[in-house]
C-alpha cells in the first residue's frame, strides 16, 4: 500500500497516524472540589453519626472497668506487652485469637446485609474516610465560609486575608490530625500514663512514630486527597457493586419524572412544551462531596451520602413540586415507575430471602461466639513427656517418667490447683528439684493471669502397669473453685 493510500484511509477514519508524536499525558490533575453547605433530613442524620463515631473513637480509651487488683482498669485495651485484649467484661487471649476472627467474619457478613439492602451506606454515613472528610469540611467553612466564598479565596491573589485563613485551616486541620493519630496509640497502653509519657519525652519511639505516622496520612487523605481516596484506593466500591441487586436501595435520580429539565420551566409550559420538574439548578452537584452529577446515573464516585436528597427536596419545596425527584429507590421501582406502573412500597421493596440470609448468618456467627464467650474454661492445662530418656528405672524397681506441665490461669487473681492421676494405680507425683516426698497429689499456686512451668515425675511400681505403654490421665481441679481441666497422657515402660 503507497503513501498516499494510507494517508486517504487515515482520513477517512479520522484517526491519527501511528507514527505521528503525540503530547498526551496520562496524568489528569485532581479537579478541586467545593461542597456546598446541605440542609435536611440526611445532613442532620451524618451531623450525629459522625459526632457518635468521633466520640467513640476519642472518648473510649478513657473509660474504666474495675478487674480487681491485679488486671488494668481500661475499659477497651489492647495489651501487645502482656498478650491480651480487654472489653469491658470480656478478656481474650492469645490462644482465644479465634474471638477476633469471628468479629472479622460478623463485619464481613454486616457490610453483606447492609450493602444487600441499602447500598453503600457504610461509604456515605460511618467510614473513618468519610466522616474526618465531612470533618475538615465543616472546619474549612467555618474558616473559609461555603462555597462561593471558598472558590473565590481560592482564585484570590495571595494576601494576607488568604493566607491568614488557609494557616488557621491548616492548623485547624494538623490539630485534629494529632488528636486523631494520638488517640489512636492509647488503645495499647494505659491512657493517663501514656498520655504523661508523650508529654514528658518518656514514651517509646514506637509511640511517637505510630502518632507521627498517623496524624500524617489523616491530615493528608481528609484535607487534600478526599474523594481520590474512596475512588482510586478503596477497593470496597468495586466489592459491593457485585453486591447490589435489582431490590437494593441506591440513591437515585428519577429521570422519568426529571426530564426534560429547563431552568424556565414556566415560559417552556406557555410555549407548550413538555418539560419535568428538574429546574436544573444543579444544586445536587454544588452539595456532593465527590463532584459528580447524580442525574448522569449511577457512578463509581457515588458514595450515597443522600446529600442530593436534601439539596433538591428544598428546591423542590420552593418551586411547589412534589419532593423525592432524587430519591432512595431500588431498580425494581425506577423500572415500574417508567414503565408508569405502581412501585412497590414499604420495608418490602428491599427485604428479601437474601437478606434474611444474611442476618440468619450473623447472628447464628454472633450467638455461638456470645454462648462460648459466657462458657469458656478460664483454665488451661497442657503437659508434655519428656522425649529422652521416655522412662528411667529406679533402683527399686519402680518406674519413673518425667513430664513437663503447664497449668495457664486466665483470671485476674491468684488461684491454688491440685494436681492428681487417674488410671495409673499407686503412681506417685513428685516435682523436679523438690525434697519433699512423693505424694500422690501435688498443689501448685499460680499467679493472677499468669501461667506456671514446673517439671514432675510420676513413678509407679511395674506390677501396677499394664504393660510397655499405659495410658492414664492428669487432672488439675481448682482448690475452692469449681473449674477443672484433664488432660490424657501415658506412661512409658520396659517390655517386660
Amino acid at each position: 500500500m503507497n503513501d498516499t493510500a494510507s494517508k486517504y484511509i487515515v482520513d477517512q477514519l479520522d484517526v491519527e497516524p501511528v507514527n505521528k508524536k503525540e503530547n498526551r499525558s496520562l496524568y489528569a490533575a485532581r479537579v478541586k472540589i467545593f461542597p456546598k453547605r446541605a440542609e435536611g433530613f440526611y445532613r442532620r442524620l451524618k451531623w450525629w453519626i459522625m459526632a457518635v463515631t468521633l466520640g467513640i473513637y476519642y472518648v473510649t480509651p478513657w473509660l474504666r472497668w474495675d478487674r480487681g487488683p491485679h488486671a488494668s482498669d481500661q475499659a477497651v485495651l489492647v495489651d501487645i506487652a502482656n498478650r491480651r485484649f480487654y472489653f469491658f467484661f470480656i478478656e481474650i487471649w492469645p490462644q482465644e485469637f479465634f474471638y477476633v476472627a469471628g468479629l472479622l467474619v460478623m463485619a464481613g457478613v454486616g457490610l453483606f446485609l447492609v450493602t444487600s439492602t441499602v447500598g453503600r451506606a457504610w461509604c456515605g454515613y460511618t467510614c473513618p474516610q468519610t466522616v474526618w472528610v465531612d470533618l475538615f469540611i465543616a472546619v474549612e467553612r467555618w474558616i473559609e465560609g461555603d462555597r462561593n466564598a471558598r472558590m473565590r479565596l481560592d482564585k484570590a491573589s495571595w494576601a494576607f486575608d488568604k493566607f491568614r485563613k488557609r494557616l488557621t485551616v491548616h492548623v485547624a486541620w494538623l490539630l485534629i490530625a494529632i488528636a486523631t493519630g494520638g488517640a489512636w496509640i492509647f488503645y495499647f497502653a494505659d491512657a493517663p500514663t501514656l498520655l504523661r509519657d508523650l508529654f514528658t519525652l518518656q514514651a517509646a519511639p514506637v509511640a511517637y512514630i505510630t502518632v507521627a505516622v498517623l496524624s500524617f496520612t489523616t491530615y493528608v487523605f481528609a484535607g487534600f486527597m478526599r474523594e481520590q481516596v474512596c475512588t482510586y484506593m478503596c477497593p470496597w466500591p468495586r466489592i459491593q457493586a457485585a453486591m447490589l441487586d435489582e431490590h437494593s436501595l441506591t440513591v437515585t435520580y428519577n429521570d422519568w419524572r426529571g426530564e426534560p429539565r429547563s431552568r424556565h420551566q414556566k415560559k417552556a409550559q406557555t410555549e407548550g412544551l413538555a418539560v419535568g420538574d428538574c429546574v436544573d439548578c444543579n444544586a445536587c452537584v454544588a452539595v456532593c462531596p465527590m463532584g459528580i452529577d447524580i442525574r448522569d446515573g449511577q457512578q463509581l464516585e457515588c458514595i450515597t451520602c443522600a446529600l442530593c436528597i436534601d439539596a433538591c427536596d428544598s428546591v423542590m419545596a420552593k418551586v411547589g413540586k412534589p419532593r423525592g425527584l432524587i430519591d432512595y429507590a431500588t431498580l425494581n421501582d425506577y423500572q415500574s415507575n417508567v414503565a408508569g406502573q405502581p412501585a412497590e412500597t414499604g420495608w418490602r421493596s428491599f427485604i428479601r430471602p437474601r437478606t434474611f440470609v444474611y442476618l440468619a448468618l450473623w447472628s447464628a456467627i454472633g450467638l455461638a461466639m456470645l454462648a462460648t464467650l459466657l462458657t469458656r474454661d478460664r483454665l488451661d492445662l497442657n503437659v508434655l513427656h519428656d522425649r529422652n530418656p521416655i522412662f528411667v528405672q529406679l533402683t527399686d524397681g519402680a518406674i519413673r517418667n518425667g513430664y513437663t506441665l503447664k497449668i495457664l490461669n486466665m483470671k485476674p487473681e491468684p488461684r491454688a490447683f491440685r494436681l492428681s492421676l487417674d488410671g495409673l494405680p499407686g503412681a506417685m507425683l513428685t516435682v523436679s528439684g523438690s525434697t519433699d516426698a512423693p505424694a500422690s497429689e501435688l498443689v501448685f499456686d499460680v499467679a493472677p493471669a499468669g501461667h506456671l512451668s514446673a517439671k514432675i515425675f510420676a513413678r509407679a511400681a511395674p506390677g501396677g502397669l499394664a504393660g510397655k505403654r499405659t495410658e492414664f490421665t492428669f487432672h488439675l481441679d481448682e482448690i475452692g473453685g469449681t473449674e477443672t481441666d484433664q488432660v490424657d497422657a501415658v506412661f512409658e515402660a520396659p517390655e517386660r
